[in-house]
């Protein structure tokens, strides 16, 4: 009786009982653990009723599982993909369908390519992504016309390359894509005054900058140095302003609220980055350039505007970057205006199975 004991109270004290215990899909994948009453093994998500901790028994894969004597569970059926698994796959295929079409497939061409019905496709590639199919290719398109108008040639043949039918069309929304006229921004932000803030986030690395008419650019990498020095690069001709407070406030408020780590952990780090970049983008669009909102004003704006699912209990704090002072400076500069961040991310995700034997 005390070696059952002993048992239950260390599956207990193990991390990933209580990964079993919620059936936290976020662990699936991660490790499966076994019930010796039944013989099978499972995912941690899996909805059968959960056993005694001193039947259970972890494994870090399949492979072991199985090599112990164990079948897989009819229910959640840990052999196979899972649901997230396989979401993720049909809707990394559309986002490269939308990457190389000439023009952007209408809803009913993309849901048929993930083999889901219109309304079951819109909900989960939104749940995947956190963005809508349509939002995901408008991104995406931006994406080309501000690549496009770095290259020789003229505007024109710029816009229509990136997909859009009209220039009247692309005129419309340029200050929003670009923060500057399509011209300014092809002479390196000529006469543009641009304020921007480095930190990190759950992908690495993110600049975010802003001139007087809107957002110009947020980029992702693996060095903040080499961030501010491509920012100099694309815009040479304009005045670049790091350390502004009020901004640095304002973005780490921004990416704070929308961050969600555990969103798209199964998709691709440029899809995951596309989506990510647009919730920025749209979430910072919301609040007019030039206009100074208070820290809370800011996030109250963007809690209402951008709920994310994952991010509820969060929405008190900034979780998603957090941004110093610093003077202001020219990106020449910029290693003195750089600034530390902190991932976001749920405490589970900090010590998770961190200590757990994988044999």
């Amino acid at each position: 009786m005390n070696a059952v004991l002993k048992q239950a109270d260390i599956i207990e004290r193990d991390p990933r009982w209580q990964a079993i215990r919620t059936r936290d899909a976020r662990a699936d994948g991660r490790f499966y653990y076994s019930v010796k009453t039944t013989g099978v093994y499972c995912r941690p998500s899996c909805g059968a009723r959960p056993a005694r901790p001193e039947n259970i028994a972890f494994h870090a894969t399949r492979a072991a599982a199985e090599r112990a004597g164990f079948r897989p569970c009819k229910r959640c059926k840990p052999d196979q993909p899972s649901l997230a698994e396989t979401n993720a796959a049909k809707i990394t295929a559309v986002c490269r369908l939308i990457e190389t079409a000439t023009e952007t497939p209408n809803l009913a061409a993309l849901a048929a390519q993930a083999q889901m019905s219109v309304y079951h496709f819109h909900r989960t590639f939104k749940a995947v992504t956190g963005v809508t199919p349509r939002a995901y290719a408008a991104e995406h398109r931006a994406q080309r016309v501000r690549a496009q108008l770095g290259r020789a040639g003229s505007v024109t043949d710029a816009i229509f390359d990136a997909g859009y039918n009209s220039n009247a069309r692309f005129y419309e929304n340029s200050n929003a894509l670009l923060g500057m006229t399509p011209r300014a921004f092809r002479h390196g932000g000529a006469d543009a005054q641009i304020r921007f803030a480095i930190g990190q986030c759950s992908l690495g690395a993110i600049l975010v900058a802003r001139s007087d008419k809107g957002i110009c650019a947020i980029e992702f990498g693996d060095d903040p140095d080499a961030l501010a020095r491509a920012l100099q690069d694309r815009f040479p001709n304009a005045q670049l302003i790091g350390g502004d407070a009020e901004f640095e406030r304002l973005v780490a408020k921004v990416v704070g609220f929308i961050e969600a780590p555990q969103l798209g952990l199964n998709l691709p780090l440029d899809v995951r980055g596309t989506a990510f970049q647009q919730r920025v983008w749209d979430a910072l669009r919301k609040i007019p350039a030039g206009v100074t909102a208070s820290y809370s004003e800011s996030g109250e704006c963007v809690g209402r505007c951008h709920p994310m699912p994952s991010c509820g209990a969060q929405r008190s704090r900034v979780v998603g970057l957090s941004l110093g002072r610093g003077a202001q400076a020219r990106v020449a500069r910029a290693r003195d205006a750089r600034v530390k961040g902190a991932t976001a991310g749920s405490e589970m995700e900090a010590a998770e199975y961190a200590a757990a034997p994988r044999n």
